[in-house]
């Protein structure tokens, strides 16, 4: 069958393990039921091992070399997927952030949307609906406040939070995803909208996260399926992946929304 090949650019740390598996696992699922599309993954990498406000400053004014060398490949769409490495910088700076690195790609001959993981977690609870929210973080307390901050900055209202305090970025990316399920069960879910299962890109927790929906009722995101789910957009496809959530079922995409209007 015919169809299209998309390329897909992340700009990660260079500690990260788990951009490159968990975006992949999407898109690869999205391909079994949108047979006409194929997708291949290019990285360009930013020196980061601890996740510390001075490392995380650092590691961002790398971001854009990494911009430049993906624009070089022509990718379609650019993820810069580091959260805390954003929202450490300031309130609404994955606006600025997205602009800069857009603006790289353009002067660079080959222009390509840029979305940030801060800025997708910000709309994917928004294209849920959500004003009250809890998450899980693998940072330590003073991060996770820091996160807490930036999403209510967005008005938003974190109701719960649960710090697991792991500073070392390749150890985060070993955690057990499926661990979440019974460290979510500790969360008060009950007046909340959406239940951020990983509040950050490097923790896994695309295993988990519809069995967790399903134990709650209520939809789970991850900043990695915000991340695929603006992906999508960005390249004008329906936002549907299978075993992703429900912001992945395709309820939420505004390519589907915009067919059933038409």
């Amino acid at each position: 069958m015919s169809g299209r090949t998309y390329r897909v650019g992340q700009i990660v740390p260079s500690s990260n393990t788990t951009m490159e598996t968990e975006i992949p696992a999407i898109l690869r699922a999205r391909e079994t039921v949108r047979q006409s599309e194929r997708f291949t993954f290019h990285s360009s990498r930013m020196r980061m091992k601890k996740v510390t406000r001075e490392e995380l400053a650092a590691m961002d004014g790398d971001s854009d070399r990494c911009a430049l060398e993906l624009s070089d490949a022509g990718v379609d769409v650019l993820g810069y997927a580091c959260l805390v490495a954003t929202m450490s910088m300031g309130h609404g700076y994955h606006r600025r952030s997205q602009e800069r690195l857009h603006g790289r790609t353009v002067d660079n001959g080959h222009p390509a949307p840029v979305v940030t993981s801060a800025g997708a977690l910000i709309d994917g609870l928004g294209a849920l609906g959500a004003r009250k929210v809890a998450m899980i973080t693998p940072y330590m307390k003073p991060l996770t406040q820091l996160v807490a901050d930036y999403i209510e900055a967005e008005d938003f209202t974190v109701l719960d939070r649960v710090s697991l305090e792991v500073e070392d970025n390749l150890a985060v990316g070993r955690l057990d995803p499926l661990a979440l399920i019974d460290i979510a069960k500790g969360i008060d879910t009950a007046e909340v909208d959406v239940l951020v299962l990983s509040a950050c890109v490097q923790m896994p927790s695309l295993p988990a996260i519809r069995i967790v929906e399903d134990v709650i009722g209520k939809p789970v995101v991850s900043s990695a399926i915000c991340t695929a789910f603006r992906m999508l957009e960005e390249m004008g496809l329906e936002a549907i992946a299978p075993d992703a959530g429900a912001l992945l079922s395709g309820a939420y995409s505004r390519a589907s929304q915009l067919r059933a209007a038409s």
